[in-house]
């Protein structure tokens, strides 16, 4: 089954807690400090492998977890980072997050990477903490919470040349006549339900990707019969081959109707170069009207060639032709959008609400934070509190009116207001 749309969950591991631990050993009665770092955890990764077209693998896994880094020992031992998760999708992949509708990324290269989510750095251990006043540290570390993001995958087929037309024009047969892939073919409206690639060779040296898109319909680029789903395909390709229906009351009425639906979905889509060929021309019926739609199509600026599928009549000068306009082709930009600043967030900021008869301090570095404080540990409590005046959220609850004994809630940890 073709699948071009899928929906996942995914999440980097947290960073490994520090350690808080002093050495011991015989004859040694007063070691020094000596607990390990965490290891880091393992980052969210999509990378392109070109021998995948679909993203079928999406239809039943939807949550993918990196694991965690391990904690940090004694003996200053570092705790052991977590591999990479590394998922494969295909060529023409599309990245957005599900939540904000942002694009995060476009894949298309071989082997091309992205980050998505960065596993949480290790936290220290009580070796790094250690003073000339304070030798004996019972300071530590947990590790940096995990990010997790709800994200939105849509391929778009990479393909050298579309091939469109109304529904039952011979295009699946044209694809397998020049290529060596299997479409479903049969003489009803649509046939084809997904698209279908195949890759014909010219020469030795010479090939072409080649897509075939599903029949298009009239209302297709206002979605009407899957329309949404089938035109973002064509979307990449460069050159577009266009066949036409020798045994249609109106081949020329499908031509315009075709184009008209290519160019409301996307007016970019209008500029692509067209090879027009009349399929069908081993018809009798189509061998008498062949010469009027020529002469009409040439009256717009087009170079008509008459082909047959079935007997595989002037399917290579077609191909030729795609390769020539694929050769001239550019690669069309889109149109500018209007530029949307987005300032960055600063990590650094928070806000202070009343919730009740207590208060809630928000912030991407207060909760991180508050998140990697052990603290059944006083020393790990005196360094958040130390953090909470240096980011200025002690001043910021004091302006607000906080009392003593009043609850303050940083994430999903309760607090009490002390002087």
């Amino acid at each position: 089954m073709f699948i071009d749309e899928a929906k996942i969950y995914v999440r980097s591991g947290r960073g490994g807690a520090g350690m808080v631990h002093f050495h011991r050993e015989k004859f040694v009665p007063r070691g020094g400090p000596d607990g390990g770092d965490g290891g880091r955890g393992g980052d969210v990764i999509f990378e392109v492998l070109p021998t995948l077209n679909t993203l079928q693998s999406f239809r039943y896994k939807h949550k993918y977890i990196a694991d965690d880094g391990e904690n940090g020992g004694s003996s200053n031992m570092t705790g052991r980072s977590a591999s990479n998760l590394v998922i494969p999708v295909p060529p023409g992949t599309l990245i957005y997050d599900d939540d904000s509708g942002e694009i995060l990324g476009d894949l298309v290269e071989p082997k091309q990477k992205l980050v998505i989510c960065k596993g949480g750095r290790g936290g220290l251990g009580n070796q790094h903490f250690a003073t000339s006043r304070n030798q004996a540290p019972r300071t530590a570390e947990k590790g940096e919470p995990a990010q997790e993001k709800h994200l939105r995958l849509e391929l778009k087929l990479l393909a050298d040349v579309g091939i469109v037309g109304v529904p039952n024009a011979g295009k699946s047969s044209f694809l397998a006549a020049v290529t060596n892939a299997n479409p479903k073919i049969a003489d009803y409206p649509f046939t084809t339900l997904e698209p279908n690639l195949g890759v014909a060779n010219l020469d030795p040296e010479t090939s072409l990707i080649l897509a075939d898109i599903p029949g298009l319909i009239e209302g297709a680029h206002e979605g009407v019969g899957l329309g949404f789903d089938f035109l973002k395909h064509i979307q990449r390709t460069r050159v577009l081959i266009h066949v036409l229906n020798g045994l249609s009351e109106d081949p020329l009425a499908d031509f315009t109707q075709i184009n008209s639906e290519l160019a409301l979905f996307d007016p970019n889509m209008a500029k692509k170069p067209q090879v027009v060929v009349l399929n069908k021309i081993d018809l009798p019926d189509v061998q008498e009207k062949w010469a009027s739609i020529k002469k009409k199509l040439e009256k717009s600026g087009y170079q008509p060639m008459a082909i047959s599928a079935v007997t595989h009549e002037n399917l290579m000068p077609v191909l030729w032709k795609a390769h020539e306009l694929l050769a001239e082709a550019k690669e069309i930009e889109p149109e500018p959008e209007i530029p949307v600043y987005k300032p960055e967030e600063d990590p650094r900021a928070f806000t202070v609400t009343r919730e009740g008869g207590a208060w809630r301090v928000s912030g991407v570095a207060i909760e991180r934070s508050a998140e990697m404080t052990y603290w059944e540990h006083d020393g790990s409590r005196r360094r958040f509190q130390h953090l909470m005046d240096k980011l200025g959220v002690d001043d910021a609850l004091r302006k607000a009116g906080i009392q003593e004994g009043d609850s303050v809630f940083i994430g999903e940890y309760e607090l009490e207001w002390q002087e």
